[in-house]
C-alpha cells in the first residue's frame, strides 16, 4: 500500500487506477443485483471486504480499538459509503446505467460544496468553471455527443434514488480530512468500512437468518468478492489516501473520467466501439481535469 511519502505523481496515478476500478462496477453491479437483496449484498461486500484486509492491517499497524469518538467518525464515513452503495443497488433495478452513469457527473460538485462548508476548502473562481466544465464534459461522453439523446432522457424513481446516494457519497472524502487524525490511511480505510459491515448487519439481522444463502448464484457470489477487492478494498483506500495528500476537491474531480472509462470498458466487453462524437467530451473533461489539478485548493479546519 501507498504510504503518506508517496510522490504525488504517484498519487494522482493510483486516482486515475481507482477510478477505473470504480467504473467496473457499474457493470458487475448490473449483472448481479438482481441475484441478492441490495442490502445484504453490499453488508457481504463491506464484510468480506474487512476480513480480507484485517491481516494487512495487524501486519502492518497491529491491532487497537479507537477510541469511541475516533469509532463514531468512521461509523459516519461508512453509513455515508453504505447509503451510496445501497442506493446504487437499489437504483440499478429501477434505471439504466445511462441514467446512473449521468447523474454520477454531479458528484464531484456535490463534494466541492461540501468540502467548502466542512473544511473551508476554497477553490477559486477558475476550478469552479472547471468543475462544470468537467460535468459538461462527462455528460457528453455519456450521451456520446447525441444532443437528441440526452433531451430525450427520461428520469425515473431509480433516479432519484440514486441521486440521495450521490449527496450521501459527496460527504465521503470532506469527512476523511475532517475526522482524520494522522492515523494511517489504511487504518482509516479499514475501520470505514468494518463500521458499514456493522451498520448493514445491525440493520438488515432478520434478513440475514432469514436469506437461503445456498440459492446465491455463483457468478453473484464472483461478482461479490471482485467487488470486495477491487473496488472497495483497494478503491477506498487509494481515494482515502488521495484524499488526505491532495485535497477532497481534486481527489472527487477524477470521478469526471468515470463516464470514459465507463465507455472503454463497454467496448472491451464487446459492446461496440464509442462514436468519435465522444472526443470532444474526452477533450473538455481532460482539460477540465489539469485546470482543477493544478495548484492545491486552500483548506482551513474549523
Amino acid at each position: 500500500m501507498a504510504l503518506n511519502s508517496a510522490p504525488l505523481a504517484r498519487v494522482h496515478a493510483q486516482v486515475l487506477l481507482g477510478r477505473v476500478l470504480v467504473a467496473t462496477s457499474f457493470p458487475v453491479g448490473a449483472a448481479i443485483t438482481h441475484g441478492l437483496a441490495p442490502d445484504l449484498l453490499i453488508m457481504v461486500r463491506f464484510a468480506l471486504a474487512s476480513l480480507l484486509f484485517a491481516p494487512y492491517i495487524i501486519w502492518r499497524h497491529g491491532f487497537a480499538i479507537p477510541s469511541a469518538k475516533t469509532l463514531a467518525g468512521y461509523a459516519l464515513i461508512g453509513g455515508c459509503l453504505v447509503t451510496f452503495f445501497w442506493c446504487m443497488f437499489a437504483a440499478l433495478r429501477l434505471t439504466s446505467a445511462l441514467n446512473a452513469a449521468a447523474l454520477f457527473t454531479v458528484l464531484p460538485c456535490i463534494a466541492a460544496l461540501y468540502a467548502a462548508i466542512l473544511v473551508r476548502e476554497r477553490l477559486g473562481g477558475r476550478r469552479l468553471v472547471a468543475l462544470i466544465l468537467g460535468a459538461v464534459g462527462a455528460l457528453w461522453v455519456v450521451f456520446r455527443g447525441d444532443f437528441q439523446l440526452f433531451l430525450g432522457l427520461a428520469f425515473n424513481k431509480g433516479d432519484l434514488i440514486f441521486l440521495a446516494g450521490l449527496f450521501a457519497m459527496g460527504l465521503y472524502t470532506p469527512l476523511v480530512q475532517r475526522f482524520n487524525k494522522s492515523e494511517p490511511a489504511a487504518v482509516m480505510t479499514f475501520w470505514t468500512m468494518a463500521t458499514g459491515a456493522v451498520w448493514l448487519f445491525l440493520l438488515n439481522s432478520f434478513e440475514v437468518f432469514r436469506t437461503d444463502w445456498s440459492a446465491v448464484e455463483f457468478h453473484v457470489w464472483t461478482g461479490i468478492v471482485y467487488l470486495a477487492v477491487f473496488t472497495t478494498i483497494i478503491s477506498f483506500f487509494i481515494l482515502q489516501h488521495a484524499t488526505l495528500r491532495i485535497g477532497s476537491t481534486r481527489a472527487m474531480s477524477y470521478g469526471y473520467l468515470t463516464p470514459a472509462f465507463v465507455v472503454g470498458i463497454e467496448w472491451a466487453l464487446g459492446h461496440g466501439l464509442p462514436s468519435a462524437m465522444t472526443l470532444p467530451g474526452v477533450a473538455v473533461t481532460i482539460a477540465a481535469m489539469l485546470v482543477l489539478q493544478s495548484g492545491a485548493p486552500r483548506t482551513e479546519l474549523r
